[in-house]
């Protein structure tokens, strides 16, 4: 049997994931980009398992991820015949992300505050 070693989240990692979720951010993603930050790269079983996650959530996280640009994709061949693997690692630092992430809270922010602006007006 081939032995496998499995990489869990730590208190605060967890910690981290929960406060992405808090801001907004879908249990999901934040599972992936605390995943992610903490490993090179990554096959879509390795975030499977590391994240506990199902690979139909895992493939909409990854969609999500990689529409904002924060993910890119590679590909090994397989150990055995058939397609290669994907392998998957952040496109850009996890600074950056927290960046762009606090830059449409400010905007959504703000956004909102106008509308209340506007409906004071109306009274």
């Amino acid at each position: 049997m081939k032995e496998q070693t499995i990489q869990l989240f730590t208190e605060k990692e967890e910690e981290f994931v929960n406060l992405l979720i808090e801001i907004g951010t879908k249990k999901t993603v934040a599972q992936m980009l605390v995943f992610l930050a903490n490993t090179p790269t990554a096959t879509s079983r390795d975030l499977e398992r590391g994240t506990d996650l199902r690979q139909p959530e895992v493939s909409i996280a990854i969609k999500y991820l990689s529409g904002h640009g924060w993910i890119k994709t590679g590909e090994a061949p397989s150990q055995h015949k058939g397609r290669p693997q994907k392998i998957y690692s952040l496109a850009v630092p996890i600074k950056q992300i927290i960046a762009a992430i606090e830059k449409a809270k400010k905007d959504e922010a703000t956004e909102r505050l106008a509308l209340v602006k506007k409906m004071r007006d109306y009274i």
